[in-house]
């Protein structure tokens, strides 16, 4: 059994792995980590591919598409290590990017999830949207990031290359103890996709662990490799997802007023995306919020199971006010001293 498993869970990507793999391939140490592709009932050839291009890759074939996380989860089960790197099919990865987590990891055996730095593929020098140096939370389950606030981009100039303890680790690229997740059931499969990842991190937040970034690692993500970023089952996966997963994870004295406060703000983005010429989105958000009604009486069960507390790096303030009313574009910028540490 090798310390490390890369997984690279696949969907309709024999482009991306053609492109990409050899680069994981060349620049994955042998001695420390195998090499793993799920593939998620693709109908482009996939899986056919990697027999023929790479023999030597270990090959799993999901019996159909559970999305990001059924997809993972399914496969995870199957290999053995001690750490899993859920890594996307369209990065392009650097010399020794597996060692610096994982020493990180050794030495702090409370941290249950690390990411590298994420940069963008075509923009070399700015971070990527799905992580960049970190995630955060704010309180009304806002996701951002270092060197991410929504649409805002920053130039990578080493401003966050200190290693520290974040608030969720993009699943683009994320080392995870094996035990740990497979001990608390992974991703929550009714996710299908998006905001799963943070899900679990809060999830291991709740639980007394911590979560971290080793920029002493990078890679470049292309992002939306699956879904564009235009697309309305993006908007309603975020939109559902996102109400679940604060539903699940906020402490109880909190919860109630502010899953109400954030479905109001649901709808105001809702009749922004209309009167934007967006009624796919518009459609996305309401579905996005009857589907979470459905969703209750599992999420209070689930809750009743697993208590919930105040956890570290939450941003105790409204990310949304500050961005687009007071006009803080730089995480940089955000006062530390509104971080929650426990």
């Amino acid at each position: 059994m090798k310390k490390v498993a890369v997984v690279i869970l696949n969907y309709n990507g024999k482009k991306f792995l053609e492109e990409f793999l050899p680069n994981v391939i060349e620049n994955t140490n042998a001695g420390l980590a195998d090499i793993v592709v799920a593939d998620n009932a693709s109908t482009d050839g996939s899986a056919d591919f990697m027999r023929e291009r790479f023999p030597e890759i270990r090959l799993i074939e999901n019996g159909f598409n559970g999305g990001f996380a059924t997809g993972y989860n399914l496969a995870l089960r199957q290999i053995e290590a001690e750490y899993f790197v859920l890594l996307n099919s369209d990065i392009e990865v650097t010399p020794h990017w597996i060692e610096p987590v994982v020493e990180m990891m050794d030495a702090d055996k409370n941290i249950a999830a690390c990411q590298p730095k994420i940069l963008s593929y075509y923009e070399k020098l700015k971070f990527e949207y799905a992580g960049a140096s970190g995630g955060f939370i704010d309180r009304y389950g806002y996701p951002f990031c270092r060197g991410r606030l929504f649409q805002n981009l920053e130039e990578d100039l080493g401003q966050y290359d200190d290693a520290c303890e974040v608030f969720w680790a993009t699943g683009a690229c994320m080392f995870v103890r094996a035990d740990l997740y497979l001990k608390y059931g992974g991703l929550d499969d009714s996710f299908f996709a998006h905001m799963e990842e943070i899900d679990f991190c809060w999830r291991m937040k709740n639980l007394g662990y911590s979560i971290y970034c080793c920029p002493q690692s990078k890679v470049y993500h292309i992002g939306g490799g699956t879904l564009p970023k235009s697309s309305s089952r993006k908007t309603y996966l975020n939109f559902r997802n996102n109400l679940s997963l604060i539903y699940k994870n906020l402490p109880s004295k909190h919860v109630f007023w502010i899953v109400a406060y954030r479905i109001l703000l649901d709808w105001v983005a809702a009749i922004k995306f209309l009167f934007g010429g967006g009624l796919k989105d518009f459609w996305a958000v309401i579905r996005a919020h009857f589907a979470f009604y459905k969703r209750i009486p599992t999420l209070r069960k689930f809750r009743r199971e697993h208590p919930s507390c105040q956890v570290s790096m939450m941003y105790m303030e409204n990310i949304v006010f500050d961005s687009f009313l007071k006009g803080v574009k730089r995480y940089s910028d955000l006062d530390p001293k509104k971080f929650f540490n426990a």
